[in-house]
């Protein structure tokens, strides 16, 4: 019996890009037609790694700065989202590039809360497996606010719950704009302890 079940929502990816400079202050990362997804992310981008130093988000777990498993190779956003936080903020839209973002999709509802490991799926066979929610954070509000002054600063607020997930890869491919993902999801009942 399978233990990832495909569901009947895809969506397709509209923008890709990959974020190389370890500079948080910028955070630009850059466009991209298609990107090559290996087991260690994507190769040149400053997330890329089979390990990562632990990070604020881990400290109940790990003293900051300890080895382990990198789950956040990859940062993956809705497009209708996007407009909701856009709109949030008063901005037409919001460049995914500001946000250090690598895939964004469009067409799962409520993308930021599918259930953590969930896999996206693309035609090629490349798959990325869902960690967790991203939590909205100041270095993408840094970047909105160098280019949309006064308005970068309501970012954490306008994103909260909207901000995407993070993941790393399960099978390694090539996933292009134009693709569709198609969404799989854990054969399981939710918590209930």
């Amino acid at each position: 019996m399978p233990a990832l079940k495909p569901t009947d929502w895809s969506a397709e990816i509209v923008w890709l890009g990959s974020l190389v400079s370890e500079d948080r202050k910028v955070m630009l990362g850059e466009e991209r037609e298609a990107l090559d997804l290996t087991f260690e992310g994507v190769e040149g981008e400053c997330h890329a790694g089979l390990t990562r130093p632990s990070c604020s988000r881990v400290t109940s777990q790990y003293p900051k700065g300890t080895p382990i498993r990198n789950e956040r190779q990859v940062s993956i956003v809705s497009a209708e989202e996007l407009d909701e936080i856009a709109t949030k903020l008063g901005l037409e839209r919001i460049d995914p590039a500001r946000l250090g973002a690598t895939i964004v999709v469009r067409g799962i509802p409520d993308f930021t809360h599918i259930p953590p490991s969930s896999r996206l799926q693309a035609p090629s066979g490349a798959t990325v497996c869902v960690d967790m929610e991203n939590r909205p954070c100041q270095f993408p509000a840094k970047s909105i606010e160098a280019e949309h002054p006064g308005q970068g600063t309501g970012f954490k607020t306008a994103a909260k719950g909207k901000r995407g997930v993070t993941a790393w890869v399960a099978a390694e491919g090539r996933i292009a704009v134009g693709d569709t993902l198609t969404l799989h999801v854990p054969d399981q009942r939710a918590w209930s302890p």
